[in-house]
């Protein structure tokens, strides 16, 4: 085997392992703490006051969409008073359960 032949294998098994180290949500935990969340997304055909726009129902959303957002939310890139407050009570591992269980929902 040549030594760029090793250091390709050597290159793929570091990244799979690195892959398989990625946090999965918790979705038993996620369904404890989506309580605040559905005061607003859960409610059919509601809509914010301030800003005014219908709130996005998001159960069976995609997860890393869910993710996405709720940092963005939690680093001040997305601007919005309630999402933001919320977002910043929660840990990554919070995040990544509310992303599990809220995209394992039915649309």
């Amino acid at each position: 085997m040549t030594r760029l032949q090793l250091l390709g294998l050597t290159v793929a098994a570091a990244f799979f392992a690195t892959a398989s180290v990625h946090a999965e949500g918790d979705k038993a935990a996620g369904r404890k703490l989506i309580y605040t969340c559905n005061g607003c997304h859960g409610v059919p055909g509601y809509a914010n006051a301030y800003p005014n726009y219908p709130v996005p129902r998001i159960a069976g959303q995609n997860e890393q969409y869910i993710v996405t957002a709720l940092h963005e939310y939690k680093a001040g890139d997305r601007k919005h008073p309630t999402m933001m407050a919320q977002a910043q009570s929660l840990s990554d591992q919070d995040i990544q359960d509310i992303a599990a269980y809220l995209s394992s929902l039915a649309k």
